[in-house]
Formats: C-alpha cells, sequence, structure tokens
C-alpha cells in the first residue's frame, strides 16, 4: 500500500496574501507592486526557511518605510490570508485514512504561522507525520527536506505518492524516486488517484 504525502498550502488550504491586502491597496495595481516588489515570494519564502517574522520585516521597514503599515500586517494579520479548507482535497484524505494509508504533510510554511492554521484547521491531526518548513530550517525543493521526511518517518521514496501545486517541488520529488502528482484542483486529483488504483 503507497503511502501519501500532501504539500499543504494551495492542496488543502486555500492561502493567499492577496485575500488580505486586497482590503489595504485601493486597486489591484497597487496590491500586485506591493506583493511583487515589497513582501515578495521569495521574502515570504525566508520566513518558511526559518527566519522570524520580525527580523523579515525590520529588513523590509528599513528598505521601503512608506510601506511600514503594510508590511507589518504579513504578521499581525496573517491569519486572514486563509480563506479556508479546499474541501475537495479533505474529503480525498478523509477517503485515504478511511481506506487505512498512511497520509504525511510535507509543507514549506511558517514556523510562527503554523500554530495558527493547526489550530483552525482539525484534519491537521489526521496526518501520521508531518515535516514543516519554518520548524526544519529548510525548504523545498531542497532534496534535504525530501531526505529528512522519509528518514524520519521509516519511508521508502519508490513507496510515496506526493501531491504538490508547484512544478520545481513535483521536478525534485520525482528525481529523488517518488511517484508525483502535481495538484491542479480536487476533482482531478481524485481521478488520478482513481487511475492509479489508490481510491476507488
Amino acid at each position: 500500500m503507497k503511502d501519501i504525502i500532501f504539500d499543504l498550502g494551495g492542496v488543502l488550504i486555500d492561502w493567499n496574501p492577496r485575500y488580505l491586502y486586497r482590503h489595504i491597496f485601493p486597486t489591484e495595481k497597487e496590491m500586485e507592486w506591493f506583493l511583487s516588489n515589497v513582501c515578495t515570494p521569495q521574502w515570504n519564502t525566508q520566513q518558511d526557511a526559518g527566519r522570524p517574522f520580525d527580523e523579515g520585516i525590520k529588513l523590509l521597514e528599513a528598505k521601503f518605510p512608506e510601506y511600514t503599515f503594510a508590511i507589518n500586517f504579513y504578521w499581525s494579520r496573517w491569519d486572514e490570508m486563509l480563506k479556508g479548507a479546499i474541501e475537495g482535497t479533505v474529503q480525498i484524505l478523509r477517503d485515504l485514512k478511511k481506506d487505512g494509508y498512511r497520509v504525511y504533510a510535507l509543507t514549506n510554511w511558517s514556523a510562527e504561522t503554523f500554530p495558527i492554521a493547526r489550530k483552525k484547521y482539525d484534519f491537521l491531526q489526521w496526518f501520521d507525520g508531518m515535516i514543516v518548513s519554518g520548524e526544519e530550517r529548510l525548504v523545498k525543493p531542497d532534496p534535504v527536506i525530501f531526505s529528512r521526511l522519509l528518514q524520519r518517518y521509516n519511508l521508502k521514496a519508490s513507496n510515496c505518492i506526493f501531491i504538490d501545486d508547484n512544478a520545481a517541488n513535483i521536478s525534485k520529488a520525482a528525481d529523488l524516486g517518488f511517484e508525483t502528482i502535481l495538484f491542479t484542483q480536487p476533482d482531478a486529483l481524485r481521478q488520478t488517484l482513481i487511475n492509479r488504483a489508490v481510491l476507488k
């Protein structure tokens, strides 16, 4: 029986900073400029890799003092970036557990904000094991974080199906011997798992 590994953000949880910043900036253009030039995905990845938000915010405040208020919201109002669970995928997770599969999570997520999500979503307690990048100070697609998952839970890559919405993460996992599924939406994931005789 295969072991199933899920990414979280974009697969099971709908997280997007735009859900917050649409309430902060008067136009989409201004919001997109801010998210492309100030609180960028690359900057956020450093928090996912273990950098404290306080440190990351201070770096941006020094560079963009006119955006201090909006930069601080990335931490103080972070929970407003969570739209909710992706219910179709949560049902797939539920079905896998019911059928006896072991399920794991491998997520790029700040160690400071992950407890907020853990309190909010009960299904995060369903996993047999979990690797959170901010706690490990490593981020996907670094091969070391994949190795850590395998070693910690005594898994074999060849027996794992890895599900992620990020093509770079999927590519690296495939290179390391994982069976992979690039997530687009729940119905497509369910059909792929049926096609691979994981679900009925």
